[in-house]
């Protein structure tokens, strides 16, 4: 049983009769950062996924909150038939424990006849596998086009060059894109330096600062400033939306719009969209590191990951064909 606080114990505080009303504030505050313990993308999903199992629940007359753990199991296994991939699947579980969790009561992965919960799993990811469905990789020689693609001097194609050269020339996350203000860019002879004050991987708001040289072929400085100077702000977010007409808001893009982005500009440079995401962007910076020599220490540098492990992929996929052992045979 974790010990830390968590929106169960609240729940159980602010019922104790005991406990005077002044503390009600105090408590709505600490729920407030309990809430914020979760990123705001990993909330927007757990609430997406909600709703889609109180759907599920209602015409069949189930009970969803409390939810009997054989109810879930039978959810969890008609989403897998309806096709829904099993991390998905994974990610619905874990959202309907933490809707009980912060309702006061315990998850149905922890209640009595759980068994029936894991079995269901178990079962599922046996039978249709657990492989990650990977988009591709922006690399350099797509970014390139992707670039080109982005023709003419509108507020739009000035503002995407930018954002697609940022983005991958600092292996960010959508959400690191959107979330990055004019104070956060630093300008030196060498190219820039970015500050990434939150990311997934640093939820407590460490910080990171990341090198961006100013490049030969991309040119991702001269792409932002370029971008800076035509919307002629000198405050708040770097990446900002557009009216449908193209006018310059002083609202901050969405990590969704990101995604967008991404997707018109490989339509445009002949790739398909579906095949590409936002996040193919920063797959681009490791995959062309990797390709170009980058040990994984360096790579790390940039990317920020936690673990070795997944820097060792985008390394070792493009070391599968040389020095073969059937080169020399086959």
């Amino acid at each position: 049983m974790n010990d830390d606080l968590d929106d169960t114990a609240l729940t159980r505080i602010a019922s104790t009769p005991l406990i005077p009303l002044l503390l009600d504030d105090e408590i709505e505050a600490a729920r407030a950062y309990v809430a914020a313990a979760r990123a705001p993308a990993t909330r927007r999903a757990y609430d997406s996924d909600w709703r889609i199992f109180q759907a599920w629940c209602a015409p069949r007359a189930i009970t969803s909150l409390p939810a009997a753990p054989e109810s879930v199991a039978i959810f969890l296994s008609a989403e897998a038939q309806a096709g829904v991939r099993p991390s998905t699947i994974g990610r619905r579980l874990a959202a309907i424990g933490y809707m009980h969790a912060q309702a006061g009561y315990d998850p149905p992965q922890q209640k009595p006849g759980a068994v029936a919960i894991r079995n269901a799993v178990a079962g599922i990811r046996r039978t249709h596998g657990i492989r990650k469905v990977q988009k591709r990789a922006a690399d350099g020689d797509m970014l390139r086009d992707m670039l080109r693609g982005c023709d003419g001097d509108s507020v739009r194609a000035v503002r995407d060059r930018a954002l697609l050269a940022i983005g991958m020339a600092a292996a960010l996350r959508r959400s690191e894109l959107v979330a990055l203000e004019i104070d956060d860019v630093a300008i030196t002879p060498e190219g820039l330096m970015i500050t990434v004050r939150k990311s997934k991987t640093d939820q407590e708001g460490e910080g990171a600062i990341i090198a961006i040289p100013e490049g030969r072929r991309i040119r991702p400085k001269a792409l932002l400033l370029a971008w800076i100077a035509c919307a002629g702000f000198d405050t708040g977010p770097v990446f900002r939306k557009l009216t449908p007409q193209g006018r310059i808001t002083t609202r901050p893009m969405s990590d969704r719009g990101v995604a967008l982005v991404v997707k018109a500009r490989a339509a445009a440079a002949g790739y398909d969209p579906a095949q590409v995401s936002g996040h193919s962007l920063r797959a681009g910076f490791l995959t062309e590191a990797a390709r170009q020599g980058a040990t994984v220490f360096k790579m790390k540098e940039v990317s920020r990951h936690k673990s070795l492990e997944i820097l060792s992929d985008y390394v070792r996929n493009h070391e599968l064909f040389r020095d073969h052992a059937g080169e020399r045979f086959l």
